[in-house]
């Protein structure tokens, strides 16, 4: 083989390995700012979900609800400020076209089909010492 051929698939070569290079660094980089933009999405989603009971709207008294993120958003025991607990409400927080999430609905069904009930677990008195 003539040595011009030769030096000829040799930049060929490297020229596919620089490219390659190139692009893996490009998407690469695409991807981590994409996780990096989701991720501040769901931050400041978890975050605007906190302040929904003081936005102007919001159909319960803001002291009477109760954050908890997962799998609902917010129990509401509607009335407690007032002395006067007419119902406890679950209470997800959706925006746009977002949907409920299986667990969540799930979770919709359960309070439909009327399978909430109270329990009271009572522990030992001894049980709460650390150490023990």
């Amino acid at each position: 083989m003539k040595p011009s051929i030769v030096l000829l698939l040799i930049l060929a070569g490297l020229t596919v390995v620089l490219a390659f290079l190139l692009w893996k660094a490009r998407y690469t980089r695409a991807v981590r700012r994409d996780t990096l933009q989701r991720s501040l999405a769901v931050t400041a989603g978890k975050v605007f979900e906190q302040l929904v009971p003081y936005l102007p709207g919001f159909p319960f008294n803001p002291k009477d609800a109760r954050f908890l993120g997962s799998p609902v958003d917010f129990v509401v025991f509607d009335g407690l400020n007032d002395g006067d607990v007419r119902r406890v409400v679950f209470l997800e927080v959706k925006t746009g076209a977002a949907e409920l999430s299986p667990r969540e609905r799930r979770v919709r069904d359960a309070v439909r089909d009327a399978q909430v009930e109270w329990l009271e677990l009572r522990l030992p008195a001894d049980s709460a010492t650390p150490g023990d």
